[in-house]
């Protein structure tokens, strides 16, 4: 049972990670449609099957200006084996219904495509509460640059398997996903914002460290 309790206009850390710390994403094609679910299923409206739709209707932010949606995405980070997001509530339940119906769609897809059954993902996912200003900007930068604090791209595949909404954060990004103006606005520029991402990154490798350390010391 998950003892927190989601309010609208407030914001969340969400994450989980495949169940026995298994890979999500095998292959660019698990990432894209990993990304086209969290945009279909983002909406209020009953939904049908991703199935029903054209190749054209799922692209990047198609179908975002046609939905009242149950949530904002802040930011997002998608590695191999997990995922992190930053969501804002619009209505009650509203991470609740999203999270279910992303959770359910994508193991149907990975389960009937690789030939498996059962759970994809470690139980439920898990939230915390970004419960002061402070917070929420350091975990921008945690969850924008969540594939650097896991060094994931050392390998040139796994490139292929990763996808964050720093890009956008930063004006690199063709289209615009993210509801991104809560942190940014707090910048004076996109400049002073990767700055604070260029100092903030290697305090949150250095305590990173610091915990693996602490556990190890522990286990002697």
């Amino acid at each position: 049972m998950r003892n927190i309790k989601f309010a609208t206009g407030e914001f969340y850390h969400i994450y989980n990670r495949g169940v026995d710390k298994r890979d999500i994403f095998m292959d660019p094609e698990d990432v894209a449609r990993f990304f086209v679910c969290m945009s279909f299923f983002n909406t209020r409206d009953p939904i049908g099957s991703v199935y029903e739709y054209s190749r054209e209707e799922l692209q990047f932010g198609s179908l975002a200006s046609k939905k009242k949606k149950l949530i904002n995405f802040v930011a997002f980070c998608l590695n191999q084996n997990h995922y992190h997001f930053i969501l804002e509530p619009l209505v009650d339940d509203g991470i609740q219904k999203f999270m279910h119906r992303l959770s359910t769609g994508y193991t149907n897809y990975f389960n009937e495509k690789y030939k498996r059954s059962g759970s994809l993902f470690q139980g439920t996912y898990k939230a915390i509460h970004a419960n002061s200003n402070e917070y929420l900007l350091h975990l921008s930068v945690y969850v924008n640059l969540n594939y650097k604090v896991h060094k994931n791209l050392n390998k040139e595949w796994m490139k292929k398997l990763t996808i964050s909404s720093f890009k956008e954060y930063v004006g690199e990004a063709s289209k615009s996903f993210c509801a991104k103006g809560i942190v940014l606005e707090q910048f004076n520029s996109i400049k002073e914002y990767k700055s604070f991402c260029g100092t903030t990154l290697p305090e949150i490798l250095r305590k990173k460290e610091e915990e693996k350390e602490l556990k190890y010391m522990l286990l002697e």
